[in-house]
């Protein structure tokens, strides 16, 4: 597992408006994705929070943009990719992160990487933040994301 090292978090979202966009493939995942996501929103205070359905990993960037130059202030994206036998693996993770990163760069909004990226599904269900699971991704990227809010805010006037 990756979370040596993690740092600690304090956040507050107060006012702040986050879009969660979230894949619908693999539901227990996606499930557990979801409610670390709305758990850390609400311990940071963040009340304005709106969840939208995808149909897969590789829509969320779409979802992602459109949100930002909606006036979300932060978009959290959460998806699970699980390897197969054909190259769709690679293409969809490279699709989804690189759109990812191009919404967060070209936009000044931060976007938390919610995303799984996984060689089976024994690996998505531990990081999915389930009972059982030894991480919690989706409540990693929407910390992340309200964290990066008030980062930013230091950098402009």
């Amino acid at each position: 597992m990756s979370g040596a090292g993690a740092p600690t978090l304090t956040v507050d979202g107060t006012g702040l408006r986050v879009v969660v966009v979230a894949a619908s493939w693999h539901t227990v995942v996606m499930d557990g994705l979801l409610d670390g996501a709305r758990r850390a929103l609400a311990e940071a205070h963040v009340e304005d929070v709106t969840v939208v359905r995808v149909p897969g990993t590789f829509e969320l960037p779409v979802a992602a943009g459109v949100a930002a130059r909606g006036g979300a202030d932060a978009v959290v994206a959460l998806g699970v990719v699980i390897r197969g036998g054909t190259p769709h693996f690679e293409y969809v993770c490279a699709g989804a992160t690189n759109g990812l990163t191009d919404v967060a760069v070209s936009t000044g909004v931060p976007v938390g990487f919610g995303v799984l990226t996984c060689d089976d599904e024994q690996q998505a269900l531990d990081r999915a933040g389930l009972p059982g699971s030894v991480e919690d991704k989706g409540y990693e990227a929407a910390q992340a994301a309200v964290a990066t809010v008030g980062a930013l805010r230091g950098l402009t006037r």
